[in-house]
């Protein structure tokens, strides 16, 4: 784990590769911060180990944790914005289902 240059360090990049950082302590609304150089002011209080994101995402953007995709942001959301369930949604694709209901017939 580590942090991109010029980023504070209540901000922990899990990957190179992810365009969020991970928040390693409580973080509240108004407090600046650095991001890659850039100062900006959190909008909302920000729990630790929630996400934030490390760069501006447009509508649909896929959001990277570990390197991974997990999952696409619903709206526009700028640097240093909160990412949680009111702007991101899963893209998690189950390899199973269960069906209510399904029977199993035994011969």
């Amino acid at each position: 784990m580590s942090r991109p240059l010029d980023t504070d360090v209540r901000l922990i990049l899990l990957s190179p590769a992810d365009n969020c950082l991970i928040a390693a302590a409580r973080l509240e609304a108004g407090t600046q911060m650095l991001i890659e150089g850039e100062c900006v002011t959190l909008t909302k209080t920000i729990e630790l180990g929630h996400k934030v994101a490390r760069q501006e995402l447009a509508k649909d953007d896929k959001v990277l944790r570990y390197g991974a995709v997990i999952g696409h942001v619903t709206e526009a959301v700028a640097r240093g914005a909160h990412l949680h369930t009111h702007n991101l949604a899963s893209d998690y694709l189950p390899t199973y289902t269960h069906d209510a209901g399904h029977e199993f017939i035994h011969h």
